[in-house]
């Protein structure tokens, strides 16, 4: 067989992955006129969703991406465009790149969503998304089927660079909290002989998971149990909770819900680790991470957040000792804090 197994690092499969999302934000940010807006004065994000007509919270992800692509930048709390973006993407500048990028707008769905989330907030009308069923708690066999696949093939590099953490080498016992196809328990499982795991999952994923474990001959460390996360109680007796990819589907409120069960259901001395790719502090990129966030705009309810917004998000129900840490594969980090 001349395949090579997988590694812990696929960044450059990412960085394919999410080009699609490049040059549709620079056109749906020229169709509702944000170079002009910031080219001769700064703006914060609510000051120039005003002047846009433009929903906030979706402009400030927007505005992310096109900082990680050189077109704009923030300082002191305020967005203005780029020389790059004055010299090529202001309507009257020289050198307009505009008509020549509008010409691709037909073949480009993405741009026609962008407009739209600029405009409402919501994921655009033509998004494809598993979101609303996984909160009704009721996906169909063959849906969980393709997004564990999806997931499993998503996650396969980031589990083996998260396995191999110190952090993860001090749990006995962990909760996959929406595990997926257990991918993330399974190479936890196997590098720590320690480490027992639950995924935690609503009832067809759990069949989906279960595959997975048992294709890995991971049955006898790594467990599902059915569960509907934002609804029922959470299982107790873990020193630990895991998210991969969790926190980054939902709203701010949503988030800390789950925060709140997850502080509750652990005791003591337990732990909270969140895996998320992070913004800046300040909300300009990195490229990937914006990208990334973008994705999320478009197709759930949720996008990137920045280790602050985590902080927020988790000392509001009580976690202390907030602290992130790269993981040494693709552009992951790990967020952990501590229950007093």
């Amino acid at each position: 067989m001349t395949a090579l197994p997988a590694t812990s690092d696929d960044g450059a499969f990412w960085d394919l992955w999410l080009t699609p999302y490049y040059l549709p934000c620079i056109t749906a940010a020229d169709e509702v006129g944000t170079f002009a807006a910031i080219s001769g004065e700064a703006l914060t994000t609510e000051a120039l969703a005003k002047q846009l007509d433009a929903e906030p919270r979706a402009l400030g992800i927007h505005l992310g991406l096109l900082a990680g692509l050189g077109m704009v930048e923030r300082r002191d709390g305020k967005w203005r465009a780029t020389a790059l973006a004055r010299t090529w993407m202001h309507p009257q500048a020289e050198g307009y790149y505009g008509p020549l990028l509008g010409s691709f707008q037909q073949g480009m769905p993405l741009h026609k969503q962008m407009v739209e989330t600029l405009q409402t907030g919501e994921k655009g009308s033509d998004s494809l998304s598993f979101t609303e069923e996984w909160e009704r708690g009721a996906l169909p066999q063959d849906m969980a089927d393709h997004i564990a696949a999806f997931m499993n093939s998503h996650s396969i590099a980031a589990a083996k660079a998260v396995a191999r953490l110190p952090v993860i080498s001090s749990i006995k016992k962990l909760l996959d909290v929406g595990g997926g196809s257990a991918i993330f328990s399974i190479e936890m499982a196997q590098a720590n002989a320690a480490l027992h795991a639950t995924v935690l999952e609503i009832d067809t994923m759990c069949v989906s998971a279960q595959r997975y474990i048992d294709n890995a001959g991971a049955g006898e460390w790594v467990a599902t149990v059915a569960v509907d996360m934002f609804r029922q109680d959470w299982p107790t007796g873990y020193d630990a909770h895991f998210f991969s990819n969790i926190f980054h589907d939902w709203s701010d409120e949503t988030c800390k819900l789950l925060a709140g069960k997850s502080f509750a259901a652990l005791p003591s001395g337990g732990r909270i680790v969140l895996h998320e790719i992070l913004m800046n502090d300040d909300g300009t990129g990195p490229l990937v991470a914006a990208a990334f966030s973008m994705l999320m705009l478009l197709g759930t309810r949720g996008r990137q957040y920045s280790l602050p917004e985590f902080a927020e998000i988790l000392e509001s129900v009580g976690f202390v000792n907030v602290q992130a840490e790269r993981t040494g594969g693709g552009y992951y980090s790990l967020v952990t804090a501590d229950k007093p």
